[in-house]
């Protein structure tokens, strides 16, 4: 059978969710996988990190520049963590003959500290499954790299046992920083697998990466498995990524991740944040949210607690529709990038309950106002309440039954700060 066949079979079976932007070479992939076609990649990445949160497995299938539109989330998947695997399968052209560019995604496996895997003719189905479980494993996004040459070469194998994992979310007691020290701690023992994994095969003689031809073969292409080094003569499609990083190793002893009680302190709201009584309505109602970036990611911390994850600007609304469906986003985070994922979830009819925070500026960042997201939101029908309003919000604060918007309106008070609180 054709690579395309084969790793379309094994991401069938491997994943309960399948989502796409088509682009070339991974157009017929998404085509024969079935993935739902979603409005762009950033989005398609965030409903999947929404199904790993309740607990499915899901796969994204784009081409190498889709990737660009993932980054954010990508990244922030690593420090935050996830449930069920999530497999970034991505489509590079090496000889651009139908991209404009030639882009190598591995570097961003590089950058996201996460294991890629690059599988040959015999491994498309063994290659899709070691992915999810090095996704479950080490709790963050796993990428598969596939280029024209396998996609169309004739492969072999037979299809694998599916083995769920379960990976995990950030500890909630640590600060952002102390949870970075631990998914860079995580990202050591990454090495380790690609060192022992059974996917490469060492022969001696020449180096094969994925499909390329060599008497032995790398599959585990980031981390680059220490025995690479050993080899002069190395033959990859694209940049000379396993060339390049035959030295590089595991990342530097980080210390005791810094949680809020070591700290000393917790940062929340303002003490005179209009938006409390919405957050005691939640807290009152036992509603779980997936928080965004600027104030809401607020909601992760004490005295709340609501927040079961944020995966970075704008992501709220996709992630949501796919786990808790209550998405707390504000004002500058909606019109940045989540404004996209709003269209495709009503689009697509999805259950959500999207709260956005309309306080007119960019509270986080030193108060640049903001641009009124009203007049672009006329299409969803959006409910517009004021935040002092408790009556009314307790009236639109529900459970969703499909798409559903409220804006809460007020205006932060000036010169005040945002609080911490002693742990």
């Amino acid at each position: 059978m054709k690579g395309v066949e084969a790793l379309a079979a094994a991401i069938i079976a491997g994943t309960d969710r399948q989502y796409t932007v088509p682009g070339f070479p991974v157009t017929d992939l998404g085509a024969l996988t079935r993935a739902g076609l979603v409005i762009n990649e950033k989005t398609a990445l965030e409903y999947a990190l929404g199904d790993s949160l309740a607990g499915r497995r899901a796969a994204v299938i784009v081409k190498n520049v889709g990737v660009n539109a993932c980054a954010d989330p990508l990244l922030q998947a690593t420090v935050q963590g996830i449930r069920g695997g999530v497999l970034l399968v991505v489509g590079d052209d090496p000889g651009a003959k139908g991209s404009q560019t030639a882009q190598d995604s591995r570097y961003y496996g590089e950058m996201a500290e996460i294991p890629v895997i690059e599988p040959d003719e015999t491994s498309c189905f063994t290659g899709v499954e070691a992915a999810l479980t090095a996704s479950e494993t080490f709790s963050r996004v796993a990428m598969l790299r596939l280029i024209p040459q396998l996609l169309d070469a004739e492969v072999v194998g037979e299809p694998v046992s599916r083995n769920n994992g379960q990976g995990k979310l950030a500890d909630p007691a640590l600060t952002m920083h102390g949870r970075v020290t631990a998914a860079t701690g995580v990202y050591r023992t990454v090495f380790a697998w690609s060192d022992t994994s059974s996917l490469n095969r060492w022969k001696g003689g020449t180096l094969g990466v994925g499909p390329a031809p060599g008497d032995s073969r790398v599959a585990t292409v980031n981390p680059v498995p220490s025995r690479a080094g050993s080899f002069t003569e190395i033959h990859e499609f694209g940049r000379s990524f396993v060339r390049d990083h035959r030295a590089v190793t595991p990342p530097g002893l980080q210390g005791q991740p810094e949680s809020r009680k070591n700290r000393g302190f917790s940062r929340t709201f303002c003490a005179a944040c209009p938006y409390r009584p919405l957050l005691d309505l939640l807290k009152e109602r036992k509603m779980q949210l997936i928080c965004d970036a600027g104030c809401s990611v607020f909601a992760l911390n004490p005295p709340y607690e609501l927040g079961i994850a944020s995966y970075g600007m704008g992501a709220s609304i996709a992630v949501a529709a796919r786990s808790t469906h209550v998405a707390l986003i504000g004002d500058y985070a909606l019109l940045h990038s989540g404004i996209n994922a709003l269209i495709d979830v009503y689009e697509k009819g999805l259950p959500l309950l999207c709260i956005v925070m309309k306080n007119h500026c960019a509270a986080m960042t030193g108060g640049q106002r903001v641009s009124d997201p009203l007049p672009y939101l006329r299409w969803a029908d959006p409910i517009v309440c004021p935040a002092r309003d408790e009556q009314v919000l307790r009236e639109v604060i529900r459970d969703p039954e499909g798409p559903c918007t409220v804006i809460v309106e007020a205006e932060c008070p000036k010169g005040a700060y945002h609080e911490t609180v002693e742990c």
